[in-house]
Parts: C-alpha cells; sequence; structure tokens
C-alpha cells in the first residue's frame, strides 16, 4: 500500500515538474533570432502582411524576427524546407491560401501541409482584386471581357506561379466568362508586380495587400474587388458583383504555422504573441492600408479551416481543369 501510494506521490510530483519545465521553457523562449521561412520573394502579398507583424513581435518578444524568402514553385519549396525546420521555437512557416492549392496540383509534394505543421493562426485576410495595366483600354470588368472575346489569348494576365491563388482566381475569371487569357506565371506576388506595373503584361488577379499601394497611386487600375464589400483601402474600386461577375468571390489569406515537434508551450506562447500583434495599433493601420480586416482564426479552428480550404480549392482545380505549365 505504501509502495503504491508512493508510485502515485512520484508521478504526480513527475507530472507538476514537467508541467513546470514546460512553462519555464515557454518563460525563457526566445533566448535568440528566430526566422520566418516566406515561400515568395520579396515584394508580395505575404511579404505585405510577414514583414509588419515581425516588426511588432520584434518588439514584443525582444527578438529579432528574421525574414528567409524562398521562392519557387508557387510557393513549394520554401513550404517543403520549413517543413524540416528544427523543431525548436526558432523557426516558423508564414504561407498562404497557396498552400491549401498546392495539394490538388502537385502530387508528390514531400510535405503535407495539414501534417507536418502545426497550426498558429491566420495573420490576414484580403480579398483578391482585378487589376489591369493603364494601358489596357478597358475601364471596366465588362470591357476586359469584351475585349478579351472579341482578342483570344492576346491579352495575358501574371500570377504569383503555378497552384497560387492569382492562377486560380484567373482560371476561374475565364471559366465564368468563357474568355481566354494567356497565363504568365512568375516566382511569387513581388516579381509579377513588379512586371505590370512596368507593363510587361496585362491583367493580374491579385491579393489586395500588395496591389492597393498601386492602385492608389495610379500605377495600375483596378476594376474589381473579389469580395462582397467594397474595401476602404480602395472604396471606388466597384466589387465583383457590382461589376456584373455574380458568384466570384475570392479572398486569400496568409497565416503562420511551426513545424511538427515544436514544444506545445512555445506553440501556446506564439499564438498569444501573435493575438497582441494583431491588436496592436501598427497592426491596424498597416491592415487597413493593405485591405485586410484582423482575423481571429487560431489553433484547432484554423486547422479545420485549413483542411475545408484544401477540399474547397481541390474541386475548383478539378471543375477548371486546371493544369501546370
Amino acid at each position: 500500500m505504501t509502495t503504491s501510494r508512493s508510485l502515485v506521490a512520484l508521478a504526480a510530483a513527475t507530472g507538476l515538474c514537467l508541467i513546470a519545465a514546460g512553462a519555464a521553457q515557454a518563460q525563457a523562449w526566445p533566448q535568440r533570432p528566430i526566422t520566418f521561412i516566406v515561400p515568395f520573394p520579396a515584394g508580395g502579398g505575404t511579404d505585405a502582411f510577414a514583414r509588419p507583424i515581425a516588426a511588432q513581435l520584434d518588439q514584443q518578444l525582444g527578438q529579432r524576427i528574421i525574414i528567409e524568402n524562398r521562392g519557387g514553385a508557387g510557393g513549394t519549396v520554401g513550404a517543403s524546407a520549413a517543413s524540416k525546420m528544427q523543431p525548436d521555437g526558432y523557426g516558423f512557416f508564414v504561407g498562404a491560401a497557396h498552400h491549401a492549392i498546392a495539394p490538388a496540383l502537385y502530387p508528390k509534394l514531400d510535405y503535407n501541409i495539414q501534417t507536418d505543421f502545426i497550426p498558429i493562426a491566420v495573420i490576414a485576410q484580403p480579398p483578391q482584386v482585378i487589376v489591369v495595366h493603364p494601358k489596357v483600354e478597358a475601364k471596366t470588368v465588362a470591357e476586359l471581357i469584351a475585349y478579351a472575346k472579341a482578342n483570344p489569348n492576346k491579352l495575358n494576365y501574371a500570377s504569383a506561379g503555378n497552384g497560387t491563388t492569382h492562377h486560380l482566381a484567373g482560371e476561374l475569371f475565364k471559366l465564368q466568362n468563357n474568355v481566354n487569357l494567356t497565363h504568365v506565371p512568375y516566382r511569387g506576388a513581388g516579381p509579377a508586380l513588379q512586371d505590370i506595373v512596368a507593363g510587361q503584361v496585362d491583367v493580374l488577379f491579385d491579393g489586395l495587400g500588395s496591389s492597393a499601394p498601386q492602385i492608389q497611386s495610379g500605377r495600375l487600375r483596378g476594376l474589381a474587388v473579389a469580395a462582397a464589400t467594397r474595401s476602404d483601402a480602395i472604396p471606388d474600386v466597384p466589387t465583383a458583383k457590382e461589376a456584373g461577375l455574380d458568384g466570384y468571390e475570392v479572398a486569400t489569406w496568409y497565416a503562420l504555422w511551426a513545424p511538427k515537434g515544436t514544444p506545445p508551450e512555445i506553440v501556446t506562447r506564439m499564438r498569444a504573441e501573435v493575438a497582441k500583434a494583431l491588436a496592436a495599433p501598427a497592426i491596424a493601420e498597416a491592415w487597413k492600408k493593405n485591405g485586410s480586416p484582423i482575423p481571429t482564426l487560431a489553433g484547432d479552428d484554423f486547422g479545420k479551416f485549413v483542411t475545408a480550404e484544401v477540399a474547397r480549392w481541390g474541386k475548383v482545380v478539378t471543375d477548371a481543369q486546371v493544369k501546370l505549365e
């Protein structure tokens, strides 16, 4: 009896020690800089949200957040690298809606976005916007469709790469309006945006985070926001429905994950720090400028959301018969 009681007491003491050790680890973390892998080149939508929140977390955590851009293959190169990071709390992944699309287009991925990562939180959810270079004569969506029908494949559209939301939004536009546009994939939204601003490509189905400043400056013309309501960032640009595109709503999202195996205490702490960062005035200002509401999706709810997104985009890929180029 005494032995049994002793074992129970020992187990309880051990459990308390482990809890205390975990709490101590979370309190002590971080002791050195943290890396955020961003799977696209600098200058795109992912960067537009990753860098401000990294700067805010710098202040909160007292350690520098290093942004490491690793572009290629629709964001899957960076995701693959992130899945192999040491799960020690010093490496995280800033992915996007693109990573819920990738499983339907890249059957041989060496990572699984649903099982090889721990969901931290969604950090931004801006809608997509249809933009054209000012050289394109179309001033409205209706004029763009009419021109595309009269001139099949004369217009091209840029994307952040095969399998990104830019690509799928373009294919959905073609499918719904029975038009032909030539797809020009880039290694990220940054290079795509640079080329449409320079007039090298005609159309871009972009996340509002990267295109809003270009529309505001007049470098690009916004034709429609693919959302139910207009954006405060570009209030003069109509919604897709107002522009005559019923059922064309495409939002993108950006989020933070930890590699599988990251200590739960650090995961919990980072979720709390991200929530705190999203409540900061500087982030509210930046997100408003970039056309994104402040999201509240985190943890298991975020994980369930990703599962639903994988299924949703898989259907779009099948219905639109999207193929890698």
